[in-house]
């Protein structure tokens, strides 16, 4: 499981989609007491990376691999049926995230193509066209990470950031809404292709990147950096997290949370210093709010943080297979 989306739902409630490889996709409208598997047909092998959803109707999956197993679908009817809105038959098309402004705006961001990344832009929530710019150009071998739906962030405001691996590790910056680009490189684990900025987390000018290497799980240092003037300056997490990590995300102010394959942590202090929260492998996490931090990975595993330091796990293989009630 990497893709997590939370909503909340027409009658108020939360709304949670779940997905994963082997075409797994999940949604619970009760907070992950019981789950529902969706069919996507056509897209029975496919692996689901990406989730975004607006309510128990509306959502947009994406889903990573070469070619055409790179795909975007929209529902808007709870799963029921889905529409392929976007794909390409070149082996180099490779998707890494898909991120909204709302219903109809949406990115979604690729490796490099013909010397560039690859960023999808949808202003009527239908046709995706590539977005042609200068500042877009990448590094050989340098590309993003399909692990957690977290390498890419948008708002409202026109901004849009990603951040990359390989060779080097560096944040990519578009201030109006990908017409100019700045790229700066970010101090933290680098210099082959499993390691690199895997994940960022923005609130305002502050900014948490993390990552590391994903074979050197346990390697800790060199996998968080955060910035407070937006990403001009990067310092080293003083108290870093407990190894590699492929998600980071905002709760709210100074508080952040992230995690990987090694277990999570907290910081409420805007990254400077994490806290355990536990040791459960996890591939991504999503925050509607303070309350309601989830997260999921392999195996089936979903999970729902309680507060900064327990989680409770929601949802397994076996009850991922078919839906039903949460132990």
């Amino acid at each position: 499981m990497r893709g997590l989306s939370a909503a909340v739902g027409s009658e108020g409630g939360v709304v949670v989609w779940a997905t994963g490889s082997n075409g797994v996709v999940m949604v619970s409208g009760d907070e992950g007491k019981h789950w529902k598997r969706l069919a996507v047909t056509g897209g029975e092998n496919l692996d689901f990376r990406g989730v975004v959803a607006f309510s128990e109707s509306n959502a947009y999956l994406m889903s990573s691999g070469e070619g055409t197993k790179s795909r975007i679908y929209k529902t808007t009817d709870g799963g029921a049926t889905w529409k392929l809105q976007f794909s390409d038959e070149r082996k180099e098309f490779f998707l890494d995230a898909i991120q909204c402004l709302s219903e109809t705006e949406c990115y979604a961001l690729g490796d490099p193509m013909d010397g560039k990344f690859v960023l999808l832009h949808a202003k009527d929530g239908e046709h995706w066209e590539r977005v042609v710019a200068n500042g877009l150009q990448a590094l050989p071998q340098e590309g993003a990470f399909a692990a957690s739906n977290s390498c890419l962030k948008v708002d409202r405001d026109g901004g849009i950031y990603f951040v990359t691996g390989g060779p080097a590790a560096r944040m990519f910056h578009s201030k109006d809404a990908g017409k100019t680009w700045t790229v700066t490189e970010i101090p933290i684990a680098k210099g082959n292709a499993s390691s690199g900025a895997f994940s960022i987390a923005v609130d305002g000018k502050t900014m948490v990147v993390v990552g590391g290497d994903y074979r050197d799980p346990k390697r800790g240092l060199d996998s968080a950096v955060y910035s407070s003037d937006g990403g001009v300056n990067w310092s080293h997490a003083a108290e870093a997290p407990g190894g590699f990590r492929s998600a980071v995300a905002s709760i709210s102010g100074p508080d952040f949370v992230t995690a990987g394959t090694s277990g999570s942590e907290f910081s409420g202090d805007s990254g400077a210093h994490w806290k355990h929260a536990g040791t459960l492998n996890l591939n991504a996490v999503k925050v509607l709010n303070a309350f309601r931090i989830w997260g999921v990975g392999p195996n089936g595993t979903v999970a729902r943080f309680k507060n900064p330091s327990l989680y409770q796990i929601m949802v397994r293989t076996n009850i991922a297979s078919r839906g039903g009630k949460a132990r």
